[in-house]
């Protein structure tokens, strides 16, 4: 059939045996989560360069690659070590600055400006708190609520199982919720239940 697209799996095939073509459309139709990853790893800064460095690693890596498995989880597992590498050499800390999806469903009103601005400042406030946590953390978080990836894939990308994905998974938002609440915009706020008693 001709002009049909090319599944995953075939491409990953055509690539194994050299088709450089098939390797481009898989970069094509990875590349802007391999850079979110590294983004969320190493910063913007490197997050380019490595999500780079990690498609050429990638391509060496293709005979290692197993048939059958998701080349995506794969592939985001090489990122990820890429952008902590550049992370660790690079000795600096670096900020995260998450885009967060501005479409809201049309039959959604408007919210008011306060609303507005009260959900960007919480918003900025999560992402500070995100920012504070080790790459490890900030990554499994990410992979989760970010790239919407399944455990299965987490544990794919992450080269554990599902039930590490888990306890990591949980372990980092303790410490998502430890920071947050130590944050100073946190501390002048009032507590849900001071809130609760309000109402």
């Amino acid at each position: 059939m001709e002009g049909r697209p090319l599944e995953e799996a075939e491409l990953v095939e055509r690539a194994k045996r050299g088709d450089v073509g098939a390797y481009e459309e898989l970069v094509r139709k990875y590349q802007d989560v391999a850079v979110r990853t590294a983004y969320v790893v190493a910063g913007s800064a490197d997050a380019q360069d490595a999500a780079q460095e990690a498609f050429v690693k990638a391509y060496m890596s293709l005979g290692r690659f197993r048939s059958g498995a998701s080349f995506r989880p794969w592939l985001l597992r090489i990122v990820a070590n890429e952008a902590i590498n550049r992370r660790r050499a690079a000795r600096r800390q670096a900020n995260l600055a998450l885009q967060a999806a501005e479409g809201r469903p049309p039959e959604d009103a408007a919210p008011s400006p306060e609303v507005a601005a009260l959900a960007l400042e919480r918003q900025r406030e999560l992402l500070d708190a995100v920012n504070l946590l080790r790459p490890e953390d900030r990554l499994v978080i990410a992979y989760r609520f970010f790239f919407d990836l399944s455990e299965a894939e987490m544990a794919e990308a992450l080269g554990c199982a599902r039930g590490t994905v888990k306890s990591r998974l949980s372990r980092a938002l303790v410490r998502l919720r430890a920071a947050a609440e130590a944050s100073p915009l946190a501390a002048s706020r009032p507590s849900s239940r001071e809130e609760a008693r309000r109402d």
